[in-house]
């Protein structure tokens, strides 16, 4: 596991591991219940493949961010959402399980999530889009090397996008920068400030 240490305190980065092999459902679902206690533990099931994930610290307030200023973007133009979070999506037929950082339904609750978003501090080795087109969530937008890279279903394909097309005015290049600032109250102030130009 790699560690960093920062004024003497030993905090934990977010790991991937790939489980070597080929892994059926019912397997799938013993190693899901050997690892249930373990905390900050996250596995994703993808075609007979399984990957760990710890949830690191940076991770988690990435994510954090994320949510709190699209909740500010949502609440300051009146875009009725309902927030399900990591809410885990899973299911045998489609042979996958995995979860999202952050996910919503856009008006009204449907079948799956309109838009999920994750967060990739290390590359991960499943494939990132393959997952959500099993449950047709329409975008996708992945935060990666401090930027979002965003994706859109289309004819069973997703396609990569450069403005979202639930939020044609949300400035996401704003959003990344707001992010990234070490002031959460700076964040807010500035976001709400660029969503009124």
């Amino acid at each position: 596991m790699t560690l960093q240490i920062l004024d003497k305190n030993i905090t934990i980065l977010e790991q991937r591991f790939l489980l070597p092999g080929y892994y059926a459902w019912e397997e799938f679902e013993k190693i899901e219940t050997l690892t249930a206690d373990a905390a900050g533990l996250r596995i994703t099931y993808l075609d007979g493949c399984i990957e760990f994930m710890t949830l690191g610290e940076q991770h988690e307030m990435i994510k954090s961010v994320i949510g709190i200023l699209l909740a500010l973007y949502f609440f300051e133009k009146g875009i009725n959402f309902i927030p399900v979070g990591s809410a885990t999506r899973r299911a045998k037929e489609k042979n996958a399980s995995f979860e999202p950082d952050e996910s919503y339904y856009i008006g009204e609750k449907k079948e799956n999530p309109d838009l999920a978003i994750e967060v990739n501090i290390t590359s991960g080795s499943i494939d990132k889009l393959e997952k959500y087109k099993r449950f047709n969530i329409t975008e996708v937008w992945f935060w990666e090397n401090n930027q979002f890279y965003l994706y859109r279903l289309k004819n069973d394909n997703y396609e990569q996008i450069q403005q979202s097309e639930f939020f044609p005015d949300l400035d996401i290049n704003l959003l990344a920068n707001c992010v990234l600032m070490p002031s959460i109250i700076e964040a807010r102030k500035q976001f709400i400030e660029g969503m009124k130009k």
